[in-house]
């Protein structure tokens, strides 16, 4: 028998680095277990898709299971895993409850990946025209859910320090099932080349298709910004990028503005990098934004929103501006792109922000410390979460006989 700790992730879906920021987060996760001599095994009960990785060819095992199926109660207790990651908090609905009953003493985290219930209401505020409040986030159906599948698990990873401080001062959840883990990269060092101002031109947006903010954004700036943007800066181009855009989107190609639709990027990292400065007017959204950390490692200045910057640059001043009016917005977009001193400094600022918030060598260590907290003293910790007993207990009645109902059901 081997003595190997063994990790078992289960995806809500194949991870898709080269399409998503949540699969990129994913491949970061994976990383730091793997460092730490976890083997490590991805299941996943979604199809696979030309764009998932290859995690066997990483050194992973990959698993088919069946959701609604006893077949992964037999999985998963000859596996005996020491963690078990859930992939945003469907996954931990859905087979939370036969982790907890086949291997009680696993270690339990969930990635959040963002609060889906978060970025589900604002988006649901947005189309009605309202403001977004945390009574509207409070009220909904997916944020109930959303949060008892946090208390079920011994730790949360949250993504955006907005976030962390929704659920402690607002839900009060203690802050010893949460950990802050933002993305985690390499840091920027002098040796690190990032092209000048006079080696880039135009402007870019990059985001997938599947993600309704990143939909609303492209349209937006074809409606409404990059006009204002264009009038002033007519040889500047606006390239868009992104995995999976639809036709609509697809369609709003016109080279005669400037504004260019190319779809999938093949390197994100020489696409931004060539671009002289980053737009993204997000105007709903949760977690932070990959495409943002992205323009920061490449050195690329951005111009975005309040929800777009929102829980990325803690105290410290964002790489480019923040501006909600459109009007503002593109004007600090031409002010970025012409003023040479600005725009340098905003290069320096995203470099600062790099280091200081998501630099991976301090992160890994902070995970896989708390890590190993939670499992010398997990006894005490699922005592202290009495909330978190408390649905487990419930979730063991209710999700479990659905479930069981539902298995039935698909052999009749």
């Amino acid at each position: 028998m081997t003595n190997t700790k063994q990790l078992l992730v289960i995806a809500l879906v194949w991870p898709e680095p080269a399409s998503t920021a949540a699969g990129v987060r994913m491949m970061q996760l994976l990383d730091v277990f793997q460092k730490q001599g976890y083997s490590i095994t991805v299941a996943s009960a979604a199809s696979k898709s030309d764009f998932s990785a290859d995690v066997e060819l990483l050194g992973y095992h990959s698993q088919d299971i069946k959701m609604n199926d006893s077949s992964f109660d037999v999985f998963i207790t000859e596996l005996n895993p020491d963690v078990v990651l859930f992939d945003r908090f469907l996954s931990e609905e859905q087979f939370g409850w036969r982790v907890a009953e086949n291997c009680p003493n696993v270690l339990r985290i969930l990635d959040t990946e963002d609060l889906h219930s978060l970025r589900h209401v604002r988006e649901l505020c947005f189309k009605k025209e309202i403001p977004f409040t945390t009574d509207a986030w409070l009220a909904d159906d997916k944020t109930k859910r959303e949060i008892a599948s946090i208390y079920r698990c011994d730790l949360s990873l949250i993504i955006s320090s907005y976030e962390l401080e929704l659920l402690t001062d607002v839900i009060k959840i203690d802050k010893s099932l949460l950990l802050l883990l933002p993305f985690m990269v390499d840091e920027i060092t002098n040796e690190t080349t990032l092209k000048t101002f006079e080696d880039r031109k135009d402007f870019i947006f990059i985001g997938g298709g599947k993600h309704a903010p990143n939909i609303d954004a492209v349209k937006y700036l074809k409606t409404t910004i990059w006009s204002q943007i264009h009038t002033q800066l007519p040889e500047a181009k606006l390239h868009i990028y992104g995995a999976y855009l639809p036709q609509q989107i697809l369609e709003m190609n016109n080279p005669a503005t400037g504004f260019l639709v190319h779809g999938r990027a093949i390197d994100v990292d020489e696409v931004m990098s060539s671009a002289k400065v980053c737009l993204a007017p997000l105007r709903f959204g949760a977690g932070i934004k990959g495409k943002l950390l992205s323009a920061m490692q490449n050195g690329t200045p951005s111009v975005t929103t309040t929800i777009g910057a929102e829980g990325m640059h803690g105290i410290l001043e964002w790489n480019g501006y923040i501006e909600d009016d459109p009007s503002k917005f593109a004007n600090a977009a031409v002010r970025l792109y012409s003023t040479e001193p600005e725009w340098q400094n905003a290069q320096k600022q995203g470099k600062t922000l790099i280091n200081t918030l998501y630099a991976k060598s301090s992160l890994e260590s902070i995970l896989i410390e708390k890590i190993y907290q939670l499992q010398k003293g997990m006894k005490t910790h699922r005592t202290q979460n009495f909330t978190g007993a408390l649905l487990q207990h419930q979730t063991m009645t209710a999700t479990k006989f659905m479930s069981k109902w539902i298995e039935e059901k698909n052999r009749g």
